[in-house]
């Protein structure tokens, strides 16, 4: 018997603008969305699709950007507690479940020093997820992070087109993989 693949169902067709090479400017990367996860020594950012029902919780700064709740891990500092943290300051959401870990992007920089001194260089990688979540109190918007403005729940179709607006798609198509996930239809 032989095996076949249907080709039109696999992720990197669904989610074409996810898959393909990037290059982020802003921190001279070149970047490579995968579904296999990194090594834990390579990751130095986390983000999350955090959901509250139907829903999925977005964070607009002061700059008026729309946004997964996530950032930079502190040195020595573990993923789930990046993740906590993270979510506190940004969100003032906490996890109900655990976290279901989807992708990382892979990234090599041509900055010649890490972003901070304990980071791995040039190679490192921004971890997503997705996970049940609460919004129960305000972002504590610590004074060397993003300044929170706004945290909405909203139709993960909208998220999806809020994301994309103004950006690359890939924040769109990102959010739409991580309700595909969570939704069993992938």
């Amino acid at each position: 018997m032989t095996e076949t693949t249907d080709i039109a169902n696999r992720p990197q067709d669904r989610f074409p603008a996810l898959f393909a090479p990037q290059r982020w400017e802003w921190g001279g990367m070149d970047a490579q969305f995968s579904t296999e996860l990194p090594p834990d020594g390579l990751i130095t950012n986390i983000h999350l699709a955090g959901f509250t029902g139907d829903l999925l919780v977005l964070c607009r700064d002061s700059r008026g950007h729309w946004f997964l709740p996530g950032g930079t891990r502190e040195a020595g500092e573990s993923i789930g507690s990046c993740l906590d943290r993270e979510l506190r300051e940004e969100a003032g959401a906490r996890l109900l479940g655990p976290a279901s870990w989807i992708g990382a992007h892979r990234c090599v920089t041509d900055h010649p020093e890490p972003y901070r001194p304990w980071q791995p260089h040039p190679e490192k990688a921004w971890l997503w997820g997705w996970a049940e979540v609460v919004v129960d109190s305000a972002p504590t918007n610590p004074a060397d992070g993003e300044q929170v403005e706004e945290v909405r729940a909203m139709p993960v179709a909208e998220a999806c087109e809020l994301l994309a607006r103004g950006r690359e798609p890939w924040w769109g198509e990102l959010v739409a993989f991580a309700a595909a996930h969570r939704d069993g239809t992938l």
